[in-house]
């Protein structure tokens, strides 16, 4: 029967176990409390520190265990051991070399230490899963693969259209990096109409090579105040704002120029704007023809109106019709996958009729027919309608009940102010933002309204929170500005409809503010697939 080291440990007495400790350690417990130096606990102390094989295993902790082994015990053990019948058993383990496995597996045998301890390393499983930090899933990945084939052919222009929700940005950054690893050196131009878009790009970007990336890269900001030298820049991403793009084109072309003999992979977020002659002027600048340039346009809505297809045509030519969307086996439409999958929230549409008698003008009437929306004029009438207003707060009042996050989308900067003062009076956390808002003042009220602190807030907008907003707690929203564009409709109730899988909801409601005399829109499946027709190769 062997000898247990636990038997072997009880032998010591305080200043031995002391000595097996890290230096200095006894003393202070002792110090701190004279119990915890009582032998019976240095005992436990100890064996939390090193296991018995390795007490066994280090030369002096060992030579200094194994004189605490009874005479008899010493002496069966040197005799294992192959030290015959020599009379100092102490003196023989003292000198013995248990270099050899062996000698330590005898050792560890006598005295009850499994063998398994003697293992100085623990293998690692043979199976890991290693996580990845910007990862697509396999819906994007395809859209990724079938974009990369498109530009590196001739034209070589595609727009990656994707619905709200799907990780379109995430997708067009797997692109862009791709793009960059590939080459030594290469430029890249991000444009965006808005400063959020340019902000939330950049951010985006960064993410991305951080996880992904080869080398160090220039990201060079473009927009508002950020003006960055672009006439040296070989070799990184340069994100612009459309307006200030277009307002230094108009005196010194040079930064462009300069971007373009660059052969750059030019990325337009939102893209359904690129025919618009401002835009299409800086695009046509930097992807000009036999220099090597590509163009991807980004949108979830691949046209400009609903009942234009002159305008639509335009755009898809723009891209050559080269259009990459989601395919999904199984699903005519990918949104329902992405509905049923989690990815977005399933929608519930609903009506309120505003009976707000509204009459165009022949002026107003003339506007409609030649940009294919309805006129500030109208918006503003509509803002100002009192019983218009009373309907739109009791239905907000009701909505605030059941959600704990509610955008709302004003026909005019007056309108929203009046429902957010309205709202506040009557006790709801209401807040307005709209171009009137200063940067501070807009920062502020989002941050509020994106911060969990289990309020219920309400937030009202006109024209400034259609893209580049992201609060995935949003499930519902109020569309009490009417339009006529397909496009900013799916914008809106975009913002409300994060799925599970993007930080969102399982559900968005949506209300709609209907005036009888113009068009309205109730399904974001429609919306998805309006203008599949004239992307068809002719």
């Amino acid at each position: 029967m062997p000898y247990l080291f636990e038997q072997l440990l009880a032998r010591a007495d305080a200043p031995q176990l002391a000595e097996l400790m890290p230096g200095g350690a006894a003393k202070l417990l002792n110090a701190i409390d004279p119990k915890l130096a009582y032998p019976r606990n240095l005992v436990k102390v100890l064996l939390a520190l090193r296991s018995p094989s390795n007490l066994l295993s280090d030369t002096s902790s060992r030579k200094s265990l194994l004189e605490l082994l009874p005479r008899d015990q010493a002496s069966l053990l040197m005799s294992l051991l192959g030290g015959g019948e020599q009379n100092d058993p102490y003196a023989f383990l003292g000198r013995f070399n248990f270099s050899r496995n062996i000698h330590l597996v005898t050792l560890f045998s006598f005295l009850g230490v499994g063998s398994q301890e003697n293992e100085s390393k623990e293998l690692s499983p043979s199976d890991t899963l290693v996580k990845a930090f910007y990862p697509l899933f396999s819906h994007q990945n395809n859209a990724l693969r079938d974009v990369q084939f498109r530009l590196s052919t001739e034209p070589h222009r595609v727009l990656l259209h994707m619905p709200t929700g799907s990780g379109k940005t995430r997708t067009a950054m797997n692109i862009i990096v791709g793009h960059l690893r590939e080459r030594e050196r290469a430029v890249v131009v991000w444009l965006a109409h808005s400063e959020e878009l340019c902000q939330q790009a950049a951010a985006e970007f960064e993410k991305a090579w951080k996880v992904l990336g080869n080398r160090d890269i220039r990201v060079a900001r473009y927009w508002g105040d950020f003006d960055s030298d672009l006439t040296d820049l070989r070799d990184g991403i340069v994100i612009a704002g459309l307006a200030k793009a277009f307002s230094r084109l108009k005196t010194d072309d040079k930064h462009f120029r300069a971007l373009s003999s660059r052969a750059p992979l030019v990325v337009m977020d939102e893209a359904h704007q690129a025919v618009a002659p401002t835009y299409r002027q800086i695009l046509e600048l930097l992807v000009r023809p036999t220099t090597g340039a590509k163009l991807l346009g980004l949108t979830a809505t691949p046209g400009r109106t609903w009942n234009s297809p002159d305008a639509d045509e335009l755009l898809s030519d723009f891209f050559a019709r080269q259009k990459v969307t989601l395919r999904i086996p199984g699903y005519d439409n990918p949104v329902r996958y992405l509905i049923d999958e989690g990815y977005l929230a399933t929608p519930k549409f609903r009506r309120i009729v505003a009976d707000s008698k509204l009459e165009l003008t022949a002026i107003e009437k003339r506007a409609v027919e030649e940009t294919f929306d309805l006129p500030t004029t109208v918006l503003e009438r509509l803002g100002r309608d009192e019983g218009r207003n009373l309907l739109i707060v009791f239905e907000i009042e009701k909505l605030i009940r059941r959600h704990h996050r509610l955008i709302v989308f004003a026909s005019s900067v007056t309108q929203s102010d009046l429902l957010a003062a309205v709202l506040s009076a009557r006790g709801h956390h209401a807040a307005s933002v709209s171009s009137r808002s200063t940067p501070i003042e807009r920062q502020e009220a989002i941050e509020t309204y994106t911060n969990d602190d289990g309020e219920a807030r309400i937030l009202c907008n006109y024209g400034v929170l259609t893209t580049g907003f992201d609060a995935p707690r949003t499930s519902a929203a109020l569309i009490a500005r009417p339009t006529l564009s397909l496009v900013l409709y799916s914008q809106m109730i975009g913002r409300a409809m994060r799925g599970t899988k993007a930080g969102g909801n399982i559900e968005a409601e949506i209300v709609t503010v209907v005036d009888p005399s113009l068009p309205g829109f109730d399904s974001v499946e429609s919306a998805f697939s309006n203008w599949e027709d004239v992307w068809k190769e002719s």
